[in-house]
């Protein structure tokens, strides 16, 4: 290893070391700890540090192909340490900055999403809705008001149709009349013998179910 990529790996694990610092208080800020449960914690533990040696190798193997020394360790801890004493405290500070600017926008996106978007749209379903309402109201009434009209129109008819057919049965013969009335005592007589027969076979039949009750 040349003494070129020696300094380059040195500078590149101290970065690391700084960033690494920056990312884990990004981590911490964004976990809330005493709110997650234990095993959440440990899983998010785990990943991040994953995550991080991944990253770390990574850049690791860029700079001189992934070959280990001592003092990458204490480069690693140098920037870490460099980052705790110098950068921290303002690094926070924009951190969450950052933060308070993301939730403003995100608010301010979710208040004029819905003065421009979700009122008018509700406002507009509403309208429609009793726009719906009125029209099938006034359909409701002229349907009751034809219906009203046609009721009359039928009663008219039929008190003229019942005055006709007074008239040409009074114009009738006698012979023919009384023949008419003794076919509609006949016809009446029947109807009456049926529905008290049928009328019997129900009391029968309630009488069976009550008893088998």
């Amino acid at each position: 290893m040349t003494l070129s990529t020696q300094f380059l790996t040195m500078l590149s694990m101290i970065g690391m070391g700084s960033l690494f610092g920056a990312m884990f208080d990004t981590y911490q800020r964004f976990l809330n700890r005493p709110k997650q449960k234990r095993w959440i914690v440990f899983l998010n533990d785990l990943l991040f540090w994953m995550i991080q040696a991944v990253i770390i190798f990574y850049t690791l193997f860029l700079v001189n192909n992934g070959e280990l020394r001592f003092y990458i360790f204490i480069a690693l801890i140098c920037g870490f340490a460099a980052y705790q004493s110098l950068f921290k405290g303002i690094y926070l500070r924009l951190l969450e900055f950052f933060i308070k600017t993301i939730i403003a926008i995100a608010k301010f996106i979710k208040k004029t999403f819905h003065l421009l978007v979700y009122k008018p749209v509700v406002g507009l379903i509403q309208l429609v809705i009793i726009i719906l309402l009125f029209i099938g109201r006034g359909l409701l009434t002229l349907v009751k008001f034809i219906f009203k009209v046609l009721l009359s129109i039928v009663k008219i008819l039929l008190t003229i149709i019942q005055k006709i057919l007074l008239i040409f049965w009074k114009l009738l013969p006698k012979s023919l009349k009384k023949s008419v009335e003794k076919l509609y005592n006949r016809t009446a007589g029947k109807l009456k013998e049926i529905g008290n027969y049928i009328v019997k076979w129900i009391d029968k039949w309630n009488r069976w179910k009550k008893k088998k009750e």
